[in-house]
Formats: C-alpha cells, structure tokens, sequence
C-alpha cells in the first residue's frame, strides 16, 4: 500500500526546488524586460528616406525625413513611407523581446521533466 495522505513519484525532485527556479526565472524575466524597454530600435523605408525609431515601452521616440522625399505633390507616399518604417521597428522590436523572453523560459520544459507546462 502506497503512504497515506503523501504524494509517492511522479515529479523530479521536489516542490520546493521547482518553485525556486520558478521565481528565478520570474526574476530573470523581469530583468530582460525591463532591460528590453530601455532599448531603442531603428528601421527605415524608401532606401533611407524615411527612419524611425521606437522603444521598448512601444513608442515612436524619432522620424526623420531626408529633403528629397518631402513633396507637397506627394503626401500619401510619405505617409506610406512613415507607416512602413514603424511597422518594421515595431516588428524587429517585438522578435527580438519574444526571443530573449523565450531564452529565459527555455529551460523551464526540461524542469518540469518533459511535461510541456
């Protein structure tokens, strides 16, 4: 007979040592985020005539416009410009938040023994 009221097997190693790595890993988490926030990423469009920057809080901290493609006849391929180039630093921003977030929480599969959590 199995022991009364205790759990006999089935999880590797013990409760308390998966907590630990849990909120080490909570822990780590929070640091790459916040360092992800701090971080500036730039894209451009219309080969360099339209940069941008963002940051990590999802703001657009900078536009910059070269002369040339500042033409009152032509307002909308501007705009197309603008959108396109935040569009991508936003997208470059979101990858690489997702990747180092992932990195983090990589091992927590092979913690849990395989059990995909």
């Amino acid at each position: 007979m199995g022991k009364k009221g205790g759990f006999n097997g089935g999880f590797p190693g013990n409760m308390n040592n998966l907590m630990k790595q849990a909120q080490r890993m909570q822990r780590q988490m929070e640091e790459r985020q916040k360092e992800l926030e701090d971080k500036e990423w730039e894209a451009s469009a219309g080969g360099g005539a339209v940069t941008v920057k963002v940051s990590g809080k999802k703001e657009l901290t900078s536009v910059t416009l070269s002369p040339e493609v500042v033409d009152p006849d032509d307002i909308e391929m501007l705009q197309d410009l603008i959108i396109a180039a935040v569009n991508e630093a936003f997208k470059k921003m979101e990858e690489e938040q997702e990747d180092a977030l992932n990195s983090v929480a990589g091992g927590l599969g092979s913690t849990l023994g395989g059990f995909g959590f």
